[in-house]
């Protein structure tokens, strides 16, 4: 937009008609505004901070042409007014601004106040009664909503004088209310630890401003303590102490001295904890200075702990004869179990902790069945668990008994604090399984242990080929490569599984080999395709036509329920955000949507959760469909499985689209039908587990679109990320010392 940048800055005072655009995340808007001289409408762009129609501004800016879009005013600073004209405060109170007052409720209440309706509302909202049909009950929520945006007002010119979007305001000023100015002018830093996503970059910059200096330790420690936090999104449990320090200084700009002081002072509030550590890999001994978040190493020594403990305790049942015991749980389930199959069950009778493991195909579900039955007939109390919903009803499904997620099981409260299950009210039974144990990260196994007493049989059943968990900690494959703890690997491919691509190409893949692409004869269904296209443009194209059109009509599979994208990358041609983009314009264009910063969601979108959110009890990686948008109430409502949960506008931060997921938030979860791009363009981030994990999502249907040069390379790189955890360490030291 061409403007002259040194010409003087001009005044403009009008009063908001529509508003054409707003991104709540950034503030820019783009909004008709009547002068107040009475010319026409015109165009005014800038951080207008959303403001509702019928607010009068006070700006001062320049005046621009657009080569489209032709004359505008660039707003520099803005001071909101209320309005002044009986049309200007009902369009004002009935733009959505206030909850409980929509277009006709503020026709009604102007008709009655006037010029004093304003007042009325702010200092003597009672007298709304005084409007037909407005009760009691509406008066409530229409003085709370005015208070709110009284004080919202005062806090987001604070907050957008430091630097912070208007999105995040309102959450701010939920979490710290008329505190808020207080707060922040103490320790700005606090907002990356209590506000959802704001983090370490923005405090620090509002921090600035408001003339807090690069080496005062309040900015070191929250820096480090953001490090930290950052490498444990990537899977980390600890950091060796130099690699954190390099890190640290990089984006705190800071010499080495003052970091290392910063270090200490969090080690001394026990906001860290810095151990010295014997790594062994290999034949060779690494010692090192590892530094966790205190969480993480109680969470890791724990763990450790008490799986050495339940080992090492007495066995639910008396001696079983294990022939009797087989030929039993045979006939019962009507099959004849192979060797392996027969060992795990031994050693389910036999251990106090076992971890079952296997591919697609290679029975997991039929020993859970033969366990489970051979237990109750014990006469045991049996537990099913799995980390996710849709793990757990899968679990259900395929055993005919219920099973919970472990959030469920636990029986996390957040208004209780936390999980009520734990050493001292422990969970009810004697055998616990938990499936999909691969995505269990060292948190969630922590409090998972606590509430598991020493009487319990624990068995972990999962595939340990698929991808960790996307929590810190690796707790599966570390239990495994301790050695410690009694296991069983499922590896035979039975005879109905064989007739499966999906099945059969998921273990090539896992053994190294590529997979069988050639094509299915004509006039047979197939259930695993590959179709090559080199250019991610194309790769994009083949995608939309597939989902679309061609899998719908050749399958019978519902476009949106039925058919997941799956891919590598966030970024990219291909990655689930543009793809994103991409597949809501196909699947589902509307007219109307809800902007959420970049994103827009419409009506019967297909959405993720993507935070654990305890108080509506839906968690990271769910699900689900639009079925409502309330602009009058600022609502969403969002139907999980048989469940309809509500939004606020300003909680929709916890979700993004969900035609196109990563393949870690894809884990377990299962689709008809997964189509995965696969392009060197994301080279990063071809592995063999990512493939496997992407492929084995799905029951009836595989596409995979792109280069085999990609797909050779994700097979072939069998070395994945190396997470710093020493979970399997520690167990092989208890070993040793018992």
């Amino acid at each position: 937009m061409a403007k002259d940048k040194n010409s003087p800055l001009v005044d403009l005072i009008g009063q908001v008609e529509r508003i054409t655009y707003s991104d709540e995340a950034s503030g820019f808007t783009i909004a008709q505004v009547q002068p107040a001289e009475g010319r026409e409408t015109v165009t005014v762009v800038g951080d207008l901070m959303c403001p509702s129609p019928g607010t009068v501004l006070k700006m001062q800016g320049h005046w621009s042409e657009h080569p489209k879009f032709g004359r505008q005013f660039k707003a520099m600073t803005i001071d909101r007014q209320h309005p002044v004209t009986l049309q200007g405060i009902e369009k004002y109170i009935g733009s959505g601004l206030i909850k409980g007052i929509g277009p006709e409720t503020a026709r009604r209440i102007v008709s009655r106040f006037k010029d004093n309706t304003l007042d009325i509302i702010a200092q003597q909202p009672e007298r709304l009664a005084e409007v037909p049909r407005i009760g009691a009950k509406r008066i409530a929520v229409i003085r709370k909503a005015w208070q709110e945006q009284a004080e919202i007002r005062q806090v987001m010119l604070f907050l957008q004088s430091h630097g912070v979007s208007p999105a995040y305001a309102v959450k701010i000023f939920r979490q710290y209310g008329r505190h808020t100015v207080a707060v922040i002018s103490k320790n700005p830093y606090q907002l990356a630890d209590d506000i959802f996503g704001i983090g370490f970059l923005t405090a620090d910059s509002i921090a600035g401003k408001l003339g807090f200096k690069n080496d005062t330790p309040l900015r070191l420690q929250a820096g480090i303590l953001y490090v930290l936090h950052q490498l444990a999104d990537e899977g980390h449990l600890f950091y060796p102490q130099e690699d954190l320090i390099a890190k640290s200084r990089a984006i705190l700009k800071s010499p080495h001295g003052p970091i290392v002081s910063a270090l200490e002072a969090l080690s001394a509030s026990r906001q860290i904890v810095i151990e010295n550590l014997n790594i062994s890999p290999g034949e060779h001994q690494v010692f090192l200075k590892a530094v966790y978040l205190s969480q993480f190493h109680q969470c890791e020594k724990f763990i450790a702990q008490r799986l050495h403990m339940l080992m090492g305790a007495p066995l639910y049942h008396a001696t079983v004869d294990l022939q009797q015991a087989l030929q039993w749980v045979q006939s019962r389930l009507s099959l004849e179990l192979a060797r392996n199959q027969q060992e795990a069950i031994a050693q389910a009778l036999a251990s106090k902790v076992l971890v079952i493991t296997g591919g697609p195909g290679t029975g997991k579900t039929t020993i859970v069945q033969a366990i489970t039955r051979l237990y109750e007939h014990l006469h045991a109390g049996v537990l099913l668990a799995a980390p996710t919903g849709r793990a757990a009803k899968r679990l259900s499904e395929a055993t005919g008994r219920p099973a919970k997620t472990l959030h469920r099981l636990l029986e996390y409260n957040p208004q209780q604090g936390g999980f009520q299950r734990n050493q001292h009210n422990p969970l009810d039974g004697d055998l616990l399984v938990v499936d999909e144990a691969s995505m269990i990260d060292a948190v969630l196994m922590y409090h998972l242990l606590k509430a598991v007493p020493v009487t319990f049989t624990l068995i972990l059943v999962g595939d340990a080929n698929q991808l960790p968990s996307v929590g810190p900690g690796n707790v599966l494959k570390d239990v495994l490569n301790s050695r410690t703890v009694p296991q069983v690997a499922l590896r035979q491919i039975f005879r109905q599984a064989r007739n499966s691509r999906i099945i059969i190409n998921a273990h090539r893949i896992n053994a190294g080999r590529l997979p069988n692409l050639d094509p299915v004869p004509a006039g047979v269904l197939g259930d695993f395709y590959f179709i090559s296209q080199d250019h991610p443009e194309k790769i994009l194209a083949t995608i939309l036509t597939l989902v679309r059109e061609r899998i719908p009509q050749r399958f019978g599979l519902d476009a949106v329920d039925d058919i997941q994208v799956i891919t590598p990358m966030h970024r990219g041609v291909i990655g689930a955000q543009n793809l994103n983009r991409q597949l809501q314009q196909t699947l589902n264009h509307q007219d109307a949507y809800v902007a959420r910063g970049e994103l827009l969601f419409g009506l019967h979108d297909k959405v993720m959760q993507v935070r654990n959110n305890y108080e509506k009890n839906v968690f990271n990686g769910d699900i689900g469909r639009i079925t409502q948008i309330d602009a009058h109430n600022k609502t969403v409502s969002i139907r999980f499985d048989h469940r309809v949960l509500r939004y606020d506008f300003d909680e929709m931060d916890e979700l993004v689209l969900a035609y196109a997921i990563s393949v870690h938030k894809s884990q377990g979860s299962e689709y008809p039908a997964v189509v995965i791009p696969v392009s060197t363009q994301h080279y990063l981030l071809l592995q063999r587990n990512l493939i496997y994990t992407g492929i084995t999502r799905a029951k009836r249907l595989v596409v995979l679109v792109g280069t085999q040069q990609a797909l050779a390379m994700a097979v072939k790189n069998n070395t994945p990320h190396q997470r710093h955890t020493c979970l399997a360490q520690r167990l092989i030291s208890m070993q040793a010392g018992s």
